[in-house]
């Protein structure tokens, strides 16, 4: 057993089925006489069905099993809901290795609204990181609901019958596999259920009120009100202000204290200090959800999460710009003008931002279905919404700015699953070293590195755009047109050299341009006058017409060599084009660039409905890249999953004794001894180079005869990263002479810091590569890979994918180098064992997943042949890591 047994858990709070709040901690000995209670005070049946007697001694000893001091033997956990205690979990090893035994009891008027399940999922993941293997259990065969709760878990289940009792079996998933994905998709199932239900009181609520709404226009509190009244939300509003009368038609309250009972949400503008007490006020009023506008909370924001906790409300903010619902009518917003109405999603963390893309998107004509600004993201999150977006009905496209994230593998699992329903739009923020202090500064929440963001979002199939009007380009795209099928772009124009603009556009982009079939081609010439392009880019000439621009649209949409076409219009006094474009019949998206237009984008509306319409933008380029993102969504939603795989093979326990006993030594930390990285790398079954040491000059020529004669030699100095830059490395050894004399120089230039000296064979050819892991603070392990050896610094030639790898992460990763050439065959050159340096890279996720201890990992070079892969140098530095589970269902 782990450490981690004898540690007293942290209190965690999660979300029931029915949305509601409950509390979940480790049972202690204060909490034996609320146990004795809960079970005293079941009925006959439910105290049957978990004791299988009705002893009146069972409640005692169930509380004194349960609430004595944590130890590697048990594990015990409670539920409580407005502090009262309204269930219990409990495991016990059961003397046969890595198995333990759960029991639950449920007070009887919490029954079904999924307290067991929630308690079996907790006691999953501490047994998971405790290195348990399975659970049992035993229960009647009449205790149906019990039974359902372990079927229903997404664990599979061994049943015997034996001596009128049912005896299960529950094998607990491992670090991968397909058992570890179909328990995690059950979990994220009851996940978004519960989550959905909790947020209808924010995003479907039936009645508001106001706090802080002031006398005067102007003021925040009274623009949200003014905003709530004259929007048309058809439920009940309450404003509150202790020293007005009448405000928008309304009474005033004088406290929220005042405010009825079970109201759905409370928009909160008081000053911070009165912010925890006006927030403790609706919580005891039953509120079910605060939205905080007040900025600069300070220490005091601590105490705002913990009253929201305590009373079970669901908290935007704080510092937001309030939250807008367009088919409830609802502005929550203090915003110049109302949201239009729409299909897009839209959650912000900076509230400017957020007032920005309203505007843009009710420009467009897209609107949104719902909006949130989320601020300081202290408890509702750009999750939560894709959760909500995800079952809304309304919601076609999302979009967010997200500045931080406070789970960030939950939310790439999220957003994967969303992303299979609908497109997922978002903006890289903070990729600036300027840029990362203002977004830490503006959300009091660390930044996040370019590099791992864009990992995460690539991972996720979230299309993520480098700038505001990036982001507007293709939000206008995905709200009108399909997705295109494939990259092969026909472009169509009145001015031969805009398509010849848009061509370079959409090569720079990685579309291709479409060249015509012969009979589209004969078509087109027909239709066009002599000095006419037919091949593509088509060139209409100046002279075109609309009927003829809108034929030529026709015809090449025609073409089954074209997947998207792209009109260019220039003005001219001959026709106006955009006419053309806007009623031309295609069954293929159609974006269109009109020169003279100011705007990067707008819309051509198409026969006055709703949600049709050809994007035009003001210069091929914002089409290309719209495209461009369109395109790539569309082949990674129907690309394969992947998956995780097993390696049953590696020694993960040999690994972590290695990185404890490391770490006993050295508490604080620090670079494994050569032979230890060594050590711990071979448990995962990555290869090596073979390796001798060697602490003197004939050493060093015994090693060499081992190893074939042809070596390397290297010296083992104490923190030297870069070998060759400091002269550390002598290459293509091959007499005793030259290996003599090597080892000499090696001797001379590092005197009495040389530890010893590595003897290696050279291997001849291959392409060096580099394999590394990096713990992000964050994000968790970030895997790396590209180009090695002494290029790694001077070209930056890397790509970057988070831990766990599939297997298609795996080929993304080395087919993302701009190098991928010469891995794959260049030029007469051999391709390299991909598969087995595919192998590499799905080993070190593998070990940087089980041990986030490893701090950072680098396997340089990585040297790729035709007949094999091998790392030369590795290096671990092993930190402290406190043991987390990203997919365990809690608040944050």
């Amino acid at each position: 057993m782990s450490e981690l047994a004898d540690s007293p858990l942290p209190a965690r709070f999660a979300l029931l089925s029915d949305g509601s709040t409950v509390e979940i901690k480790q049972a202690g000995p204060q909490d034996a006489d609320d146990v004795r209670q809960m079970h005293e005070q079941m009925s006959p049946d439910n105290a049957y069905f978990r004791f299988f007697s009705l002893s009146p001694r069972a409640p005692q000893r169930e509380a004194d099993r349960l609430c004595r001091p944590p130890g590697p033997d048990h594990a015990a956990l409670l539920a409580r809901l407005d502090g009262r205690l309204v269930g219990a979990a409990s495991y016990e090893l059961s003397g046969r290795t890595g198995i333990a035994e759960v029991a639950f009891a449920v007070s009887d008027e919490m029954h079904g609204r999924g307290i067991a399940t929630l308690l079996l999922e907790h006691l999953v993941s501490l047994a998971r990181q405790h290195r348990l293997t399975a659970f049992t259990a035993e229960t009647l065969p009449e205790n149906l609901p019990m039974l359902r709760v372990f079927a229903d878990a997404g664990l599979p289940v061994e049943r015997h019958f034996r001596d009128g009792v049912v005896e299960l079996t529950m094998p607990l998933p491992g670090h991968e596999g397909q058992q570890l994905d179909s328990y995690l998709d059950a979990v994220a199932g009851r996940a978004s259920l519960a989550d959905v239900a909790s947020l209808r009181h924010l995003l479907q609520p039936a009645s508001v009120a106001v706090i802080g709404a002031g006398r005067r226009r102007g003021s925040v509190g009274r623009e949200v009100l003014h905003n709530i009244v004259t929007g048309g939300f058809s439920g009940a509003v309450y404003a509150v202000n202790p020293r007005g009368h009448a405000m928008e038609g309304l009474s005033c309250l004088a406290s929220a204290a005042d405010l009825p009972e079970g109201l759905d949400v409370a928009v909160v503008t008081v000053p911070p200090a009165e912010v925890p007490g006006v927030a403790a006020q609706c919580g005891q009023r039953g509120v079910h959800a605060l939205i905080v506008i007040t900025s600069g909370l300070g220490s005091s924001g601590a105490d705002l999460l913990a009253i929201c906790r305590r009373y079970g409300m669901r908290l935007a903010g704080p510092n937001c710009f309030g939250v807008a619902v367009t088919s409830q009518q609802l502005n929550a917003t203090f915003t110049a003008t109302p949201p239009a109405a729409g299909a897009a999603g839209l959650v912000v963390q900076s509230g400017g931002v957020g007032v920005a893309l309203l505007e843009h998107l009710g420009r467009l004509g897209i609107g949104i279905s719902s909006f949130a600004s989320v601020g300081d993201k202290y408890d509702v999150s750009s999750n939560d919404l894709l959760t909500w977006w995800e079952q809304d009905g309304q919601t076609k496209l999302a979009v967010l700015y997200v500045e931080s994230f406070g789970n960030p593998r939950g939310f790439a699992r999220t957003a994967r699953r969303v992303a299979r329903k609908l497109p997922i739009l978002t903006v890289i923020g903070g990729r600036s070293a300027a840029g990362q202090r203002a977004a830490a500064s503006h959300t009091a929440a660390s930044a996040t590195p370019l590099v791992t963001q864009e990992a995460l979002f690539g991972q996720a199939g979230i299309i993520a755009t480098h700038s505001l009007g990036e982001l507007i380009e293709t939000a206008a795209l995905l709200s009108c047109q399909q997705l295109p099928a494939g990259r092969r772009v026909a472009i169509v124009s009145n001015a031969g050299g805009a398509g010849v603009l848009a061509a370079d556009a959409c090569t720079d982009c990685g579309l291709s341009v479409a060249v015509l079939e012969s009979g589209t081609q004969r078509r087109l010439a027909r239709l066009l006058p002599p000095g006419a392009t037919v091949s593509g880019p088509v060139d209409t000439t100046a002279t075109a017409t609309v009927a003829v621009f809108r034929s030529c649209l026709e015809e090449v949409a025609g073409d089954a060599g074209v997947d998207v076409v792209m009109a260019i219009e220039v003005p001219t006094a001959i026709a106006d084009l955009a006419a053309a474009i806007s009623t031309a019949q295609v069954a293929k998206p159609l974006v269109a660039a009109l020169l003279e237009r100011p705007e990067s984008v707008s819309m051509l509306n198409v026969g006055g409905e709703p949600g049709r319409g050809v994007p035009a933008y003001g210069y091929p380029e914002g089409a290309a890249r719209a495209l461009a993102h369109a395109a790539a969504y569309r082949e990674w939603r129907d690309g394969q999953l992947g998956q995780v795989p097993a390696l049953d093979d590696v020694d993960s326990a040999g690994a972590r004794a290695l990185v404890s006993a490391f770490l006993a030594d050295s508490p604080e930390g620090g670079w494994l001894a050569a032979a230890d990285a060594a050590e711990l790398v071979r448990c995962y079954r990555i290869p090596l180079v073979p390796t001798r040491q060697a602490t003197s000059q004939t050493a060093a020529l015994s090693a060499a005869a081992d190893l074939g004669g042809h070596v390397v030699l290297k010296a083992d100095v104490a923190g030297l990263v870069h070998k060759t830059d400091a002269g550390a490395v002598k290459l293509d050894l091959r007499t005793s002479g030259e290996i003599a004399d090597a080892y000499r120089q090696l001797a001379a230039a590092f005197g009495s810091d040389l530890r010893r000296v590595l003897v290696q064979p050279m291997l001849a050819g291959g392409v060096e590569t580099l394999v590394g892991v990096v713990q992000e603070p964050v994000f968790g392990p970030l895997v790396v890979f590209g180009l090695g050896g002494v290029a790694t610094d001077v070209l930056g030639d890397r790509t970057a994918r988070l831990a766990p790898l599939t297997d298609i992460d795996a080929d993304q990763l080395i087919r993302g180098v701009r190098a991928a050439p010469l891995l794959f065959g260049h030029r007469g050159s051999p391709a390299v064992d991909v598969k087995a340096l595919a192998g590499v890279l799905l080993r070190v996720s593998r070990l940087a997943d089980d041990l986030p201890e490893v701090a950072e990992l680098d396997l340089n070079p990585v040297i790729a042949r035709p007949d094999a892969v091998h790392a030369v140098d590795v290096r671990v530095r092993v930190a402290p890591a406190a043991a987390r589970d990203p997919f365990l269902r809690q608040l944050r």
